[in-house]
């Protein structure tokens, strides 16, 4: 009989310790950083495939948050979702060429945009459109590449 109620005991901080580590990590991986800015301007960029890109996701150039999707929409005459972010004026100095990916923080974690400076001597500024994209990736799409590609093989 103790032994029993002991068991319980264990099995309960054990399922509340993993119901503990869950909300912690949600609490960690989602709205992490805070973005704010006086002064902004915004930018647009033509992607074929967002994934699942929300509004409010960071945009970061080397790993430190710029600016923020401001929306995401679908254009029904481009068949191409629009991307429109805003970006602090302090980094006023990006250059126009720079490319914009789409990509995940972590394995399992939530979107965002990076871009990468390019070399052209004029900068983004309102309005400007980043014309190299590079859509997100996404993870049934890989394995089905793979599941396809390994089964083709010939068995001998």
């Amino acid at each position: 009989m103790q032994q029993t109620r002991s068991v319980e005991v264990g099995t309960g901080l054990f399922a509340l310790l993993g119901i503990s580590a869950l909300f912690f990590l949600t609490t960690q991986t989602t709205g992490g950083d805070r973005f704010s800015a006086d002064d902004t301007y915004e930018v647009e960029a033509w992607f074929d495939n967002v994934g699942s890109l929300k509004s409010r996701a960071p945009v970061a150039m080397s790993g430190v948050t710029i600016g923020r999707v401001t929306s995401v929409t679908f254009d029904a005459q481009r068949l191409q979702a629009k991307v429109v972010f805003e970006i602090d004026s302090k980094y006023g100095a990006i250059p126009d060429d720079s490319d914009a990916s789409i990509l995940t923080s972590g394995l399992l974690g939530s979107q965002y945009i990076g871009l990468q400076a390019g070399g052209s001597e004029d900068n983004l500024e309102n309005g400007s459109e980043i014309f190299f994209v590079q859509d997100a990736i996404v993870l049934e799409n890989l394995i089905g590449k793979f599941l396809v590609s390994s089964g083709s093989g010939d068995d001998e």
